[in-house]
């Protein structure tokens, strides 16, 4: 991985330095755009204690659901449970501490960790739970609560293509919270469906720039649906 060329030869390498009680933050909505084959790496490595920030928690077989089985997540900060029961289970048991997050403001927390911004207000979550025992400033008349950037100590997303430099094009819906997952991340790692050689991507197609790419893996991917949806015969 000389000089600009972000590219690693193996799933073990992406990961390499990723150790017991660190922060990850994750990309992907659902099973859309999920970085499935990192996800199964840390399975692998079973590195545990972490704290993971993403969207939820994919399902009890795919997806971040995947590290809840053997105990590798002790702090989930999402905005919903979703479709997994095993996420269900541990939070209502109280051996998962689950953060609740608006999906914007978590959006916004992994965007602002990326651009060096500590905090910022919003007024979503003023006087419900999410709000409890926040700062609250009042702005024009409306009240806002204080809410804490994110930042990890790595960052995995799925992208659709890349250049070895790391510039990234996402492909519709999957772009989701990737872009701003790979920014939150000391270290980010990204995979790939496909990766060209510098110059071959036109500069407006590319949605992230390479310089909040660490490392970049291209792999094989399972696409899996989350829900499937058929009109009646």
């Amino acid at each position: 991985m000389p000089g600009f060329d972000k590219v690693v030869s193996s799933y073990e390498e992406a990961l390499d330095g990723l150790e017991d009680g660190m922060t990850i933050v994750a990309g992907g909505f659902g099973l859309c755009g999920i970085p499935e084959n990192l996800i199964k790496e840390i399975q692998r490595k079973g590195t545990k204690g972490l704290t993971v920030a993403s969207n939820n928690c994919g399902t009890t077989t795919k997806g971040l659901g995947l590290l809840l089985p053997n105990r590798q997540i002790k702090k989930m900060i999402a905005s919903y449970v979703g479709e997994n029961a095993h996420f269900e289970a541990q939070m209502m048991s109280g051996e998962l501490e689950v953060v609740l997050t608006p999906q914007g403001t978590l959006a916004e927390k992994m965007r602002a960790g990326g651009a060096g911004i500590p905090a910022f207000f919003t007024a979503t979550g003023y006087g419900t739970a999410v709000g409890e025992g926040k700062e609250v400033r009042v702005f024009n008349g409306r009240h806002y609560i204080l809410e804490e950037a994110i930042q990890g100590d790595f960052s995995i997303a799925k992208a659709w293509k890349a250049d070895r430099y790391g510039n990234l094009v996402f492909r519709k819906a999957a772009r989701n919270f990737n872009p701003m997952a790979v920014t939150a991340g000391k270290i980010a790692v990204v995979e790939v469906e496909e990766i060209v050689e510098v110059g071959e991507l036109d500069p407006d197609e590319i949605h992230l720039p390479g310089i909040y790419v660490n490392r970049l893996i291209q792999g094989n991917f399972e696409k899996a649906i989350e829900q499937r949806t058929v009109r009646q015969a």
